[in-house]
């Protein structure tokens, strides 16, 4: 289970290429099928703005109007009401306080749906399907889903709508340099060895990493350095500034095997 992928995703890609080390040198450009054809109308607003922020304020403006998450004041049940109010902001929330969390459960199974990779953790290993962390992350999963709006065709969108934001502002550029602190090597599980300080390890399926090497050091005493293809950051903060407070640094990488260099005190 934690050693393979799905054999099928809704991606342009097959999930076993998304999630090898070829991929990440060699990126491609990745679509999550029918999104932007479903979405026409907002794509086509957002090749018409030329200011980023005016290009956020279009995708808050029509994440609200399509999912009517400002109108949960008016529901008249609780169940509707949370329901609306459970938005793609909340799991991204969540997620930063404890990635091990049912927000970050959902996370996880929308990139296992999408792009055919499963989780390796969630509070604890994923061995197979018989592991309790593997029966935990489908408990939450289904759980918190259950009781949202569509919240995974709100993360499409942020996704493809990150994707475009990604290619205006850095045109021709296939992979950004990421970081992410580590208290424990011995938590990953590495695959094989590239040399030096250099391994290959399968990540999960969904990670933080930071774009500032002195914000990753805060978080352990090793730090994985890694060349992100820019079709797998699910999200970037700085690309929608104020959802995650004084964490503009941040980004949401979807995994599979990288090679790193490991940096340590």
């Amino acid at each position: 289970m934690g050693t393979d992928t799905l054999p099928v995703n809704r991606c342009d890609q097959p999930p076993w290429v998304i999630a090898s080390r070829r991929f990440n040198r060699h990126p491609l450009p990745l679509e999550i099928q029918g999104v932007r054809r479903a979405h026409q109308s907002f794509f086509s607003r957002l090749e018409s703005l030329a200011d980023p922020a005016g290009r956020l304020r279009c995708f808050r403006d029509y994440i609200d109007l399509v999912f009517q998450t400002g109108t949960w004041r008016r529901e008249t049940t609780p169940l509707g009401r949370r329901s609306l109010r459970n938005s793609y902001l909340r799991f991204l929330r969540g997620w930063m306080l404890d990635s091990s969390s049912p927000e970050g459960a959902v996370l996880k199974g929308w990139v296992e749906s999408r792009f055919g990779i499963p989780p390796v953790f969630h509070a604890g290993l994923i061995e197979d399907v018989h592991a309790s962390a593997y029966l935990l992350y489908l408990a939450e999963r289904m759980r918190e889903s259950a009781r949202t709006n569509a919240v995974e065709s709100q993360f499409d969108l942020l996704y493809e709508f990150v994707q475009d934001e990604l290619r205006r502002r850095h045109p021709g550029v296939p992979a950004f340099t990421l970081y992410r602190g580590v208290k424990n090597l011995e938590d990953y599980r590495v695959i094989g060895e590239a040399g030096g300080n250099r391994v290959v390890l399968r990540l999960n399926n969904l990670n933080s990493f930071s774009s500032r090497l002195e914000h990753a050091w805060e978080f352990g005493s090793s730090v994985l350095v890694a060349e992100v293809p820019g079709s797998k950051i699910f999200f970037r903060a700085d690309l929608l500034p104020g959802v995650l407070p004084r964490r503009e640094e941040e980004s949401l990488v979807i995994g599979g095997d990288y090679e790193v260099t490991v940096r340590s005190y």
